[in-house]
């Protein structure tokens, strides 16, 4: 590794990311518990008047302050960041629940732009790409599956089959993020075109499907900790013959674990940055709240092992900050083979350091932490599924031993 390993902020960066931690804090998130409190009024998964307002007006503000789509790095569409300085960024969304969609920074869109951005023709991409880039859309990456372990990817079965100048669809999926929101209108659906006969990873394609065609049907809303995660969701949805032209076949047959090594990367440590973004808000209230409550004569700081509580925190969150930014640096080398345990490392140890963190915090809130009065509760939430929806722990794991062994075997 021959290359400086710069992993500071860039003097191009300090501004935006300046600009970007201010409209956080003072904007995005108080109007984000705003928008949550409006989600029962009108029924679940609708956007009322109010929540509309905020979150276009929202986003109104930031691109009228030239602060929209950073994520997309080596694109003339994108802002020309790299991903190290895009971790900074996605960090600071991190600390709010509108922060991401309000500078078109949210999953699953960003991966779902990479694919149509890298990957579609132009005629795929004019009725899909533009709108997402506005903001004007959203959409939905639809891989798992109830009936299998979609942990392991080869395992995905819904089929998919020719029939003249189209292909039929039949099958579930399920944990469709974002599948729930009104304004989804196109999801990318991984299929299984080829048989047992093929290489275990040419089995497999993606389809862009709107979301309106004839066979889909959303089934229900998956529950997080019994959450619905509304208006956005997580959806259960069937395909009943189902029928796509062959046009919506993304890069051809076979390919589709191709494209998702280039979705996953990028879009899944977009996670991982934004999970410090949270251990950092929540170390910020677990210190306010240590400091403004007493008991037994004492600030709750001077109790028992908060100190070191406090401390190990912030500890805990330097070492994945500095993980996470070295992931990004090896993905900017342009060698996402190599960059690859260093993404896995990542995405075990984010998530875990977050958790930690966040429920530190809501103990030392005590019943207030866990309620609706902080957003610490929804955060834990949040986060947890992380160790689940970027791949299980194991998984990763498995990935970086893998990687560590080689080393030592002739």
């Amino acid at each position: 590794m021959t290359a400086t390993m710069d992993l500071g902020l860039s003097e191009r960066l300090r501004p935006i990311h300046a600009a970007v931690r201010d409209m956080v804090r003072n904007e995005i998130e108080p109007a984000s518990e705003e928008f949550l409190a409006e989600v029962p009024k009108d029924g679940r998964f609708v956007y009322t008047a109010r929540q509309s307002e905020i979150l276009e007006g929202l986003k109104a503000t930031a691109r009228s302050r030239n602060l929209w789509n950073f994520w997309l790095t080596g694109s003339e569409r994108g802002f020309g960041l790299t991903t190290v300085e895009y971790a900074y960024l996605a960090e600071e969304m991190g600390k709010a629940h509108l922060g991401a969609e309000t500078f078109n920074c949210s999953a699953p869109d960003t991966g779902n732009m990479e694919v149509l951005e890298r990957f579609c023709t132009e005629v795929q991409k004019g009725p899909w790409l533009p709108r997402l880039l506005n903001g004007e859309i959203r959409s939905a990456y639809l891989m798992t599956e109830p009936e299998i372990a979609s942990s392991d990817a080869t395992n995905i079965a819904m089929r998919c089959v020719p029939d003249g100048d189209d292909y039929v669809l039949d099958g579930e999926k399920w944990w469709a993020s974002g599948a729930g929101d009104p304004r989804c209108a196109i999801y990318i659906v991984m299929v299984r075109t080829g048989g047992d006969d093929a290489p275990k990873h040419k089995r497999h394609s993606m389809l862009l499907i709107p979301a309106d065609t004839p066979g889909i049907e959303v089934l229900r809303a998956m529950q997080v900790y019994g959450d619905d995660d509304a208006p956005h969701g997580h959806m259960h949805i069937r395909f009943s013959g189902v029928r796509v032209p062959k046009s919506a076949m993304i890069l051809g047959e076979g390919r589709g674990f191709e494209i998702a090594q280039g979705r996953l990367g990028p879009g899944r440590i977009h996670h991982c940055m934004r999970a410090i973004g949270h251990a950092e808000r929540a170390l910020e209230l677990l210190c306010e709240r240590s400091l403004a409550r007493e008991a037994f004569g004492k600030p709750l700081a001077e109790l028992g092992e908060n100190y070191d509580i406090i401390a190990k925190a912030r500890m805990d969150i330097e070492m994945a900050r500095l993980l996470c930014l070295k992931a990004a640096w090896m993905m900017d080398q342009g060698d996402l083979k190599a960059a690859a345990p260093w993404i896995s490392a990542i995405k075990v140890v984010a998530p875990n350091v977050a958790l930690d963190v966040i429920d530190q915090a809501v103990q030392m809130h005590g019943g207030q932490g866990i309620s609706q009065d902080t957003p610490l509760a929804r955060m834990w939430t949040h986060v947890r599924t992380l160790r689940l929806a970027d791949g299980p722990d194991a998984v990763h794991r498995r990935q970086v031993a893998r990687w560590e062994l080689a080393k030592h075997r002739p």
